[in-house]
């Protein structure tokens, strides 16, 4: 016969077992007062790619840094498979694969030569190991460039040397900060082929970090969007889209003085909300963009308001960003000049 406590514990069981990430209420702060993390908290499901999108700064590296017990949060907790960061490190440790912003690897060594150093360091010897480096190596494209120095790899070959010594030991968990950045368009799109197949085939949990729009929405089965330390907004990329109702307007003004004259002008247009107008960009959504496109061209003709273009699509993760965090994404690493914060206007039904 089950009793409430027995049943309690196993749905606290079942949980264990199909999170395979819990943040909770992370806050770090460093010297000089800088607050990197917030009350951050998410939690990521077992064989998912889950991703923390946001710009440099925003925590996601330090994130990253606690949950790979390489620091320690102020307040709040983590667990990674199962297991507490904090009183189960060395645990942690070795069910992890963590692939850092920066390449591990010895440029002074070979290939193969830092592929057996990371198993050894992970506890392999012998056949087991010779035989998984030697898998790794082929599976990665490396195995003709197994015997060459590191330092003689190309930026895209050093990073898929990295995806594999963090794959070694056979990880439950793997880490990919920030995996493409600095790489070419070609050897990102390769790298984006081999993080999904390592999901898809694999069922392995991979949590990525990204400042990349385009890498979160091809590879994260779900993502959080992290603004100083905070996750904003969260769900699958799909999701996050499918709450900005309607279509995007995306205004580009001739003129960045025209700006203060756009509460006038956006009363006139009820057909557009949520606008939001930063420098010359203006963005607003709209049920209808091909509707509200002629009708807010002609309120700026109106008033005199010059515009270089206009367009009218679907909603994109910059837009989510914006709704969330108040700026563009491309602006989000740049700090924002007193009173020159983006400015929001009211215009039509809210939604």
């Amino acid at each position: 016969m089950s009793t409430p406590a027995h049943d309690a514990g196993l749905a606290r069981a079942t949980h264990a077992q199909t999170q395979a990430i819990e943040a909770r209420d992370l806050v770090k702060t460093y010297p000089k007062e800088i607050r990197a993390l917030d009350g951050l908290s998410f939690t990521v499901a077992e064989g998912t790619v889950f991703g923390l999108l946001g710009p440099n700064g925003a925590g996601k590296s330090t994130t990253v840094k606690i949950l790979t017990t390489l620091a320690q949060a102020d307040s709040g907790s983590a667990s990674v498979a199962g297991l507490d960061v904090r009183t189960q490190a060395a645990a942690v440790r070795r069910a992890i694969g963590v692939v850092a912003q920066r390449s591990g690897a010895d440029p002074t060594a070979t290939g193969r030569e830092n592929l057996l150093l990371s198993g050894r360091i992970q506890g392999l010897r012998g056949r087991d190991l010779g035989r998984r480096a030697g898998e790794l190596l082929a599976r990665f494209d490396l195995a003709e460039a197994a015997g060459r120095m590191v330092r003689t790899y190309s930026g895209g070959m050093q990073r898929r040397l990295d995806v594999a010594m963090g794959l070694i030991h056979r990880p439950q968990v793997l880490f990919l900060d920030e995996p493409t950045a600095g790489l070419d368009p070609e050897s990102r799109s390769a790298m984006w082929d081999e993080i999904a197949r390592l999901s898809a085939g694999e069922g392995l949990t991979i949590l990525l970090t990204t400042h990349y729009l385009e890498e979160a929405d091809r590879l994260a089965s779900r993502l959080a969007i992290v603004e100083r330390g905070q996750v904003v907004a969260s769900g699958s990329p799909d999701e996050l889209k499918a709450r900005l109702h309607g279509d995007t307007v995306h205004v580009e003004l001739a003129r960045p003085g025209d700006a203060v004259q756009l509460d006038g002008v956006l009363g006139q247009v009820p057909a557009v909300r949520e606008v939001s107008v930063s420098g010359t960009r203006l963005s607003a959504r709209a049920d209808d963009g091909a509707t509200a496109v002629p009708a807010l061209l002609t309120a700026l003709e109106r008033a005199g308001v010059a515009v270089h273009g206009i367009t009218a699509a679907r909603p994109s993760l910059d837009d989510v960003y914006l709704r969330y965090a108040g700026r563009r994404f491309a602006d989000a690493e740049e700090p924002i000049p007193a009173g020159s914060q983006p400015v929001l206007h009211s215009s039509g039904g809210t939604r």
